[in-house]
């Protein structure tokens, strides 16, 4: 097997930077679209033989160094007792949204064996068809973006009720990001013990806090997750979206690899990250709509940049857009590959 993320991961040697994308399984791959023609995405996150197959479908077409687990963050989060929906235009949406404490209150702790069963069948079938291929990433979202979902009941500008709470109703938020982190150690333990081989940690929303609030509000949670996570003895990559101003409080949170997004120099996250975590990141999305020759000069910049880091993998400051045209993402992983050669 390529074990070359997994061990970019541990801050082990490499022969050359490993590069995988945020959604590289996605709207932007015709062979996707094919498979979602016929189910709507909630229907594809729950039947583990079309999971399995749009998760593997990159790593045939790209060449990437490591599948990521096709599901979304907000999986578990119905399985709480929120109803979820996913609209064409509005993106997610959760029925009756958390407003109070006796909100909280009705949430569950799913049992996830029982009530995700699909998550983990899925990956038990990744397992069996990239054994002597590429490492499986399991996911799930954090606490504070999950609560921040939970709250709004979906995708907010201002997060104004999120930060309504926080600030008005503290111990009632805290709450909410107590019964969370309890639903999430489960979750992302159970994905490593059916087989995945990294998790990474999407803190979508994070950004939107001032370094004193993200410490005050979201840090305890999520370094409580890593912290239990890491007992299996597998990488843990932490995600903060927008994360510039708060990388300090971010470095805290004990992750094994940091993933950045483009709104800062991966050389300065370096600087502010330290020696002792692998750097992931960071090309802004958008750059995959540069020419051919502008594109490879910002690949470039990056790898260069990036072995100033204990290790680096190499991926998107966010997801692959859905306009993005398939050759120029095969473009961009075959560049990494020819210009992140060591030696």
């Amino acid at each position: 097997m390529n074990d070359t993320f997994l061990r970019a991961c541990r801050g082990e040697a490499v022969d050359y930077t490993p590069v995988w994308l945020m959604r590289q399984a996605g709207r932007y791959l015709p062979e996707y679209q094919s498979v979602r023609s016929h189910v709507d995405f909630l229907t594809l996150c729950k039947n583990p033989k079309l999971a399995a197959e749009v998760t593997l479908q990159p790593v045939d077409i790209l060449g990437v160094d490591a599948a990521i687990l096709f599901s979304d963050i907000l999986i578990p989060v119905e399985a709480m007792g929120m109803r979820l929906e996913f609209s064409e235009k509005d993106g997610p949406v959760l029925s009756e949204p958390i407003r109070n404490r006796g909100a909280v209150e009705k949430l569950v702790i799913p049992d996830v064996e029982d009530d995700l069963p699909f998550v983990f069948e899925t990956i038990r079938i990744l397992r069996k068809e990239l054994q002597q291929r590429v490492p499986l990433i399991g996911f799930a979202g954090a606490p504070f973006t999950l609560a921040t979902y939970m709250i709004e009941g979906g995708t907010s500008r201002t997060f104004v009720n999120t930060k309504r709470m926080m600030f008005q109703n503290t111990a009632v938020f805290h709450y909410l990001m107590e019964k969370v982190t309890d639903m999430l150690v489960p979750y992302l333990i159970g994905q490593i013990r059916a087989g995945a081989q990294a998790v990474q940690i999407f803190d979508s929303w994070a950004g939107i806090l001032a370094p004193a609030d993200y410490k005050k509000f979201a840090l305890p949670s999520v370094r409580r997750v890593i912290h239990e996570v890491k007992k299996e003895k597998v990488p843990v990559i932490y995600f903060v979206n927008d994360c510039a101003g708060i990388l300090k409080e971010v470095k805290n949170a004990g992750a094994d690899v940091v993933s950045v997004d483009w709104r800062i120099d991966i050389a300065d996250a370096i600087k502010k990250l330290g020696k002792k975590v692998t750097i992931q990141g960071n090309l802004d999305p958008c750059a995959l709509f540069l020419p051919r020759e502008k594109l490879e000069e910002k690949v470039k910049e990056i790898l260069w940049k990036g072995e100033a880091a204990k290790s680096h993998i190499f991926n998107l400051g966010h997801g692959v857009l859905p306009q993005t045209p398939v050759e120029q993402v095969i473009a961009l992983v075959d560049t990494v590959h020819t210009f992140g050669k060591r030696g």
